[in-house]
């Protein structure tokens, strides 16, 4: 047949891509669909291109679109092929990257959970079979998915990502060919095959991988021809490019806001450039983990989740508007690229809906509490994990007998994964946390009471060795003797909340919560055009917030830096819309929560209430 005029190939002898043939280069942004409605993948992806860039990087997310192993799901906002429309619309080429391990901060780098329930002792990201069985029937149908998109088909993608950074992770040689094999067999030379590692020759050692190009990352305040001679080391000849250049940084709970200066972030992009090379920002629009998507870092002994925004610092904020960071990008790029006609708006109005007055509406341990939420309930001998329970995310309540004892104090230990509120006879006397190394707590005359643990599974690790990362808790000490049992376990998804009537005998609830969390209900109004808000969580403890039944994701105003959670109008409706709070821990005086204009991501002071709370407050903290 006649040689396709479409196409995306490396030119050797003169260090460049040729696209359809001709010489290319190209300076990208990271947005991932599945971090905002896809409403608003369009306004992204054109304020992407309005900064001059002409491609846009995408991780795929497994756990999204294979959430169980029988159900796939490829609509709504997993669309993906929709996302592709969009780019190529917008006149944006697509670097895609598929994993099947993508990190990303997302929960198990977006692995899917139940991976770990098909084989406790699976090796992940090797050549383990029980691994690469699943990864196959992915890839397989990812790949035949997008076959039309590929730029040898006239499509937008022009490279796809071969594994992530896995030089810092492992040393599966035979993996990563299987993986390039399994990919070249469906996409043949329609696209490019690259990989991506940081800049050091010992993890391009292992991250590389034989005929798929092979590039680097790093970010500001460095010796750009410095990183660029390590990936000489393993790629000889071809374009230089980093894959992943930060303009901004990820931030975890417990932690300051992280941000990195436009001045650091223009100076190292300039030098880039000006050495001829593509280049792509990690991240240029961040957006937001909603629901229980975040992921975790951490390792032995260290745990620390990740905030549910994903602003990122990029030069677009959270809810998609420019930045001063944005227009230095734009300027420094506008020297290499020719800027496109393309005007977009610098910010998208924010509602001011004010206080919204919630009344709690259940108990989650009472009768009706779990009879509304409750997705699954197990009595064993032994405490089950999440994942054995089959179970996703975000809490499951373990509750046992003490036998009778004799001592006046008794000390229990649970080595929880990831947090626990510990409640003997329906009273909270303490909490064990991972993040802190706590997992001890003093019981006082412990003479056959009721124990409850509550816990929560706060993300799993999305980076490094540690990436199997069961929860729940698998052992439970009194004084040094392991509680004999039986165990009744009920897990509470709450992905989604339905429509709530609100009780006429409802709970009290103010202060600490010591018999237990409390599901509260506030309805608010809006005129006219919803408008993208901030829900203002200050003041309260740590849940899960919905809005019109959909999942906002986790607040934590006792640990901070988060204050806000981003609020996307497309969730919200003209006229009557609720508000569902799931806490876990505290609830202030008055009832109330604000939905604001303006987002609070770095708050500094801790919360603290005037007066007798103090305890209360750090026995939580």
């Amino acid at each position: 047949g006649t040689e396709s005029k479409f196409g995306f190939d490396v030119d050797y002898e003169l260090n460049q891509f040729l696209l359809d043939g001709k010489p290319f280069r190209y300076v990208s942004g990271s947005f991932h669909y599945f971090r905002t409605p896809r409403q608003y993948w369009r306004d992204r992806l054109r304020k992407i291109r309005a900064a001059g860039l002409n491609a846009v990087s995408t991780y795929v997310e497994w756990s999204l679109h294979q959430p169980s192993e029988n159900e796939w799901h490829w609509t709504g906002d997993a669309d993906l092929t929709e996302f592709l429309n969009i780019a190529q619309e917008e006149d944006l080429f697509v670097l895609l990257r598929p994993g099947p391990y993508i990190c990303a901060e997302r929960d198990f780098g977006g692995l899917p959970y139940w991976l770990l329930s098909r084989v406790p002792d699976i090796r992940l990201r090797s050549s383990d079979p029980r691994y690469t069985k699943y990864v196959k029937l992915y890839l397989n149908e990812l790949l035949e998915l997008i076959w039309p998109y590929l730029r040898g088909n006239g499509g937008p993608i022009i490279m796809i990502q071969v594994e992530n950074e896995y030089g810092s992770y492992g040393c599966d040689i035979q993996y990563t060919s299987w993986l390039r094999d399994t990919m070249k067999q469906k996409i043949g030379s329609r696209a490019l095959l690259y990989t991506t590692d940081g800049s050091g020759a010992n993890l391009l050692r292992c991250g590389f991988v034989p005929e798929v190009y092979a590039t680097i990352d790093f970010g500001t305040n460095t010796n750009v021809t410095k990183n660029f001679e390590i990936m000489r080391l393993y790629q000889p000849r071809g374009p230089l490019v980093n894959s992943e250049f930060y303009p901004g940084w990820l931030s975890h709970w417990q932690e300051p806001f992280q941000r990195v200066q436009t001045a650091a972030v223009v100076k190292t992009l300039d030098d880039m450039l000006s050495l001829g090379a593509s280049v792509n920002m990690y991240m240029f629009y961040g957006g937001t983990n909603f629901a229980y998507t975040a992921g975790a870092n951490g390792g032995e002994g260290s745990y620390s989740p990740q905030l549910t925004s994903y602003d990122y610092d990029a030069p677009l904020t959270e809810a998609g508007d420019l930045t001063p960071k944005y227009f230095e990008i734009k300027n420094i790029v506008s020297k290499y690229l020719p800027l496109p006609n393309v005007s977009v708006p610098t910010v998208s109005p924010k509602g001011d809906y004010g206080p919204v007055v919630l009344t709690p509406v259940v108990r989650l341990f009472e009768p009706r509490g779990r009879q509304l939420f409750e997705t699954v309930v197990v009595e064993g001998s032994k405490p089950l994990t999440f994942e054995e329970l089959n179970l996703p995310h975000w809490l499951v309540l373990y509750e046992t007998d003490l036998a009778p004892s004799y001592s006046d104090s008794a000390n229990l230990h649970a080595m929880a994964r990831d947090r626990a509120l510990v409640y003997v006879d329906d009273h909270l006397i303490g909490t064990v946390s991972r993040s802190h190394n706590i997992y001890d707590v003093s019981i006082e005359k412990p003479y056959g009471q009721k124990l409850k643990l509550l816990v929560e599974n706060q993300g799993r690790l999305n980076y490094g060795s540690g990436l199997r990362d069961y929860k729940g808790v698998t052992e439970v000490f009194l004084n040094n003797a392991r509680l004999p049992g039986p165990w009744k376990m009920t897990g509470f998804r709450l992905d989604t909340v339905d429509p709530l009537l609100t009780e006429s005998a409802s709970p009290s609830a103010n202060g600490t919560l010591y018999d237990g969390p409390v599901v509260l209900r506030g309805d608010f109004v809006i005129s006219g055009q919803p408008l993208d808000t901030y829900l203002n969580t200050v003041g309260w403890g740590k849940g899960v917030a919905f809005v019109n039944g959909r999942n906002l994701g986790r607040y934590w105003p006792l640990a901070g830096p988060q204050m806000t959670l981003y609020v996307p109008a497309p969730y919200l409706r003209t006229g009557q819309n609720q508000l569902v709070l799931v806490e876990l821990e505290y609830v202030p005086t008055p009832r109330e929560i604000k939905l604001q204009n303006e987002p609070i991501l770095d708050y500094k002071a801790r919360y603290s209430n005037s007066g007798d709370n103090s305890y209360n407050i750090r026995l939580l903290v």
